[in-house]
């Protein structure tokens, strides 16, 4: 039995279902295990199952990244740093119950940390991996100190306050201009792809390895890697406590809990996750400039996590995607089809997501992940009530 298993199915006494927040909190947390059959062939170890999961996804990652051509390669990248920070956020939000609007000013810091450490003139920069560690550890450093700030804060007071960051962080490059570069930003160096990844593409498809698609690589590399850590954390005992603090705070109080602690820890975890999507986007997009970090960078990262629905990392990664593709694939319905013009299709792209978002509060709460597990876990109990019932 997995941590998420255990579990309330909203609609039963003692379910945080009165609302559609926690509805789909609730959809987003419950096990795809407990929404399928009894009979499962996947191991029963989380970890075994985690790490089977991973390699499958890593298997369809190769092979999606083979058969696309460099410009769906590089939308995959959004898709990938944009996934990753969602991910924190739906642990922050789906999981402990904190609202944040502040998780683009989170990436600026990992996005900057790792311009800077690459920008360098004399000698070899620090190695990919160390400098991605290096900027993790900063970003979850800023988030401990947001998080102590915010620990005693809840609802719209905490949104108000992380909002705060989000507008005021994107300041702080044009005050600091000779340091992080003003409104040009700093551009990312990153060298060429290495050989032994142009020796591994040409081995599996027979074409040679281009720049776009080793950054895409390590962009999926990384969001795979996120992934499998933030899911077993979820399904761990520091997983259940954050789902504690959640559900139950003097529950949770009572039994010797520091919420205080907890919420924070929440927060350096999230952060540190939107450290590395921000790293991610400095090497994908070559440059950290402010302007990549406005606050309508945190709004948007909220509006995937909602979509996809609270509590699902596989949420997290069809709001992201939804947020890559969707516009741009609206904007081309309206130049082609409508005879539209490129700037006012391009406009109306946003206006589509938006209707997206309202449709999916209206007709789905639980987001569409959410949504589509409450339906599984019905079907399942009311079957289980006519074999019951049969008897």
């Amino acid at each position: 039995m997995t941590v998420s298993d255990t579990q309330t199915p909203a609609g039963t006494p003692g379910a945080a279902s009165s609302d559609a927040p926690s509805t789909a909190t609730a959809a987003g947390n419950a096990s795809s295990a407990a929404a399928s059959s009894g009979r499962s062939f996947l191991p029963k170890s989380t970890l075994l199952r985690h790490l089977l999961v991973l390699v499958l996804c890593a298997v369809g990652a190769v092979a999606l990244l083979e058969l696309t051509e460099p410009g769906t390669n590089a939308q995959i990248s959004s898709v990938a740093y944009y996934a990753i920070a969602a991910g924190g956020l739906t642990l922050l939000t789906g999981l402990n119950g904190q609202i944040s609007l502040g998780h683009g000013a989170l990436m600026a810091v990992g996005a900057y940390t790792t311009a800077l450490l690459l920008d360098v003139d004399e000698g070899e920069p620090l190695p990919l991996p160390l400098i991605f560690l290096i900027a993790v550890a900063a970003t979850a450093l800023v988030g401990a100190l947001v998080g102590v700030a915010a620990a005693r804060l809840h609802g719209p007071y905490l949104a108000g306050a992380t909002l705060a960051l989000a507008v005021g962080v994107p300041g702080l490059t044009l005050y600091f201009k000779e340091t992080l570069g003003g409104e040009q930003g700093i551009n990312v160096r990153i060298e060429r792809a290495p050989d032994w990844f142009d020796e591994a593409i040409n081995a599996i498809s027979g074409e040679n390895g281009s720049q776009t698609k080793w950054l895409a690589y390590i962009s999926v590399a990384c969001l795979l890697l996120t992934y499998f850590l933030l899911a077993n954390l979820m399904r761990s005992r520091m997983g259940r406590t954050w789902r504690a603090v959640r559900d139950q705070e003097v529950a949770a109080e009572l039994a010797g809990i520091s919420l205080g602690a907890w919420r924070i820890l929440a927060f350096v975890v999230s952060a540190a996750a939107a450290g590395l999507a921000g790293a991610v986007l400095a090497i994908v997009v070559r440059l950290a400039a402010p302007g990549s970090f406005l606050p309508v960078l945190s709004l948007s990262l909220l509006t995937a996590v909602v979509i996809g629905g609270l509590g699902s990392l596989f949420g997290a990664l069809l709001g992201s995607a939804l947020l890559v593709f969707l516009p741009r694939w609206a904007s081309d319905i309206g130049r082609d089809s409508f005879d539209i013009a490129s700037a006012q299709a391009s406009q109306a792209a946003y206006v589509v997501y938006g209707l997206l978002l309202v449709a999916v509060m209206l007709f789905a709460p639980a987001g569409l992940v959410g949504t589509v597990r409450l339906a599984l876990l019905r079907r399942r109990a009311a079957r289980a009530t006519a074999r019951a019932g049969g008897r």
